[in-house]
């Protein structure tokens, strides 16, 4: 493993210090050696959607011992472990490395931020039904906002619908990619949908409830497949709601607040998808120059490592992930100073900038392996497809991309103030030459 030296660790808090090895020693030790493990014990057919594979229990217990627990909740919150988004970015990347471990320390996608929203703007009484459990590893969420019908990376185009009928919320609609909705552990979703369609402010016509995952009306229709990977037992679910009823009090913050509440959610969400997309970088690197310099591959009479192309796709890996690594934790610690709002440009870079990092440096690696690099032989294949994921997932690179260039034109003015005072003062030095 790469050593970081973005960040000095001395600076940094004891905590996060010990947390840090002990998170190294985890995942390189324990949730990396499991992985065939996990794979082995889940099963065939429909059995894959049933089935928790024992390991994983055994991974999350030790975990839980070791203080590797709900690490993503940062200072803000009561029931976290009190670590910067730095100091968590830096232990996302390593949970990026291994796909057991993420989940194995109860930081896993959709939960922490379905966690996160609960513990920000839930009641007493929402946290006590749903964050504790969830803190607790003991139940699954999901989070549904994305629609077929509709162009969802624009969230106020959302049209299922949320109407109020005495003390009850009646919620109709279709969403799909619904991570996590396959899980036999999951219990609640958080729907994103309209509660007032005719509001002139479009950001306030969204609200997001609490619906329970045994709720009547809720109707799983299928698992959707990412390049042919359909994630079992998670899964990204096409879903129903038809007539689903819950009680008032089941709205988050209030009505027409969702889109405030979503905009909430995915700010270090984002930051956290990028550093576990740099945890597997670093382990697709690692297994590229594995291969090429196994001595018993050779092409024309050389082992790969000594050929220019390879040495070249492995330098400009290097390159790229250390440049990406940056980026992340650039915001990562603006959003510790200013806050999630006002780090946006520096969210949006990252997040445009690492899921395609990512597929460059998967890449070059599976091109390394030959055909075993496409295999289910090697991570790599699925590294690429969650890369590829990701430039849709929390927003797609275009959301970001054009955000972060209106971001750049409002110092336009400003930039042109500054360049006629220049002229200025070249044509009076100028004129009395």
């Amino acid at each position: 493993m790469a050593t970081n030296s973005l960040i000095d660790f001395n600076t940094l808090s004891p905590k996060f210090r010990d947390l840090y090895a002990k998170a190294k020693d985890f995942v390189e030790n324990d949730c990396i050696p499991s992985e065939p493990i996990f794979k082995a014990q889940m099963g065939q057919g429909d059995q894959r959607w049933k089935v928790i594979p024992p390991v994983l229990e055994e991974l999350k217990s030790k975990a839980r011992s070791l203080g590797l627990w709900n690490l993503f909740l940062g200072r803000d919150y009561k029931e976290g472990a009190g670590l910067t988004n730095v100091e968590y970015g830096l232990i996302a990347e390593l949970t990026g490395r291994s796909s057991l471990a993420p989940e194995a320390m109860n930081c896993s996608a959709p939960d922490t931020g379905n966690m996160e929203v609960f513990a920000k703007y839930g009641t007493e009484a929402q946290k006590q039904k749903w964050l504790v459990p969830l803190l607790n590893g003991k139940i699954r969420s999901a989070f549904a906002m994305t629609e077929p019908k509709v162009a969802s990376s624009d969230a106020t185009n959302i049209e299922t619908n949320i109407r109020r009928e005495g003390n009850q919320y009646v919620i109709n609609g279709r969403k799909w990619w619904i991570s996590g909705a396959g899980d036999p552990r999951c219990a609640v979703y958080l729907v994103m949908g309209k509660s007032d369609a005719g509001n002139a402010d479009r950001h306030r016509q969204q609200s997001l409830v609490i619906v329970p995952a045994d709720t009547p009306g809720i109707n799983v229709l299928r698992p959707m497949h990412v390049f042919g990977f359909d994630d079992a037992p998670e899964g990204h679910c096409e879903i129903v709601f038809k007539d689903v009823r819950v009680p008032v009090e089941n709205i988050i913050l209030g009505e027409g607040r969702g889109f405030e509440v979503i905009q909430g959610r995915l700010g270090p969400g984002r930051i956290h998808h990028c550093m576990r997309c740099i945890g597997k970088a670093e382990r697709a690197l690692e297994l590229m120059i594995a291969r090429v310099t196994d001595p018993t591959r050779r092409t024309f009479g050389k082992i790969l490592a000594e050929h220019g192309t390879i040495v070249a796709d492995i330098a400009q890996s290097r390159i790229e992930i250390d440049q990406a690594r940056f980026l992340v934790l650039n915001a990562a610690d603006k959003i510790d100073k200013v806050k999630a709002k006002d780090a946006k440009k520096e969210i949006s870079m990252a997040k445009i900038a690492v899921p395609n990092m990512l597929l460059r440096v998967v890449d070059r690696a599976m091109q390394a392996h030959g055909a075993a690099g496409i295999s289910q032989d090697t991570p790599l294949a699925s590294f690429f497809v969650r890369a590829r994921t990701l430039r849709y997932a929390d927003g797609p690179d275009e959301v970001h991309r054009a955000q972060l260039g209106k971001t750049e034109l409002r110092r336009a003015a400003d930039i042109t103030a500054t360049m006629k005072a220049q002229q200025e003062k070249a044509d009076k030095r100028a004129a009395k030459l």
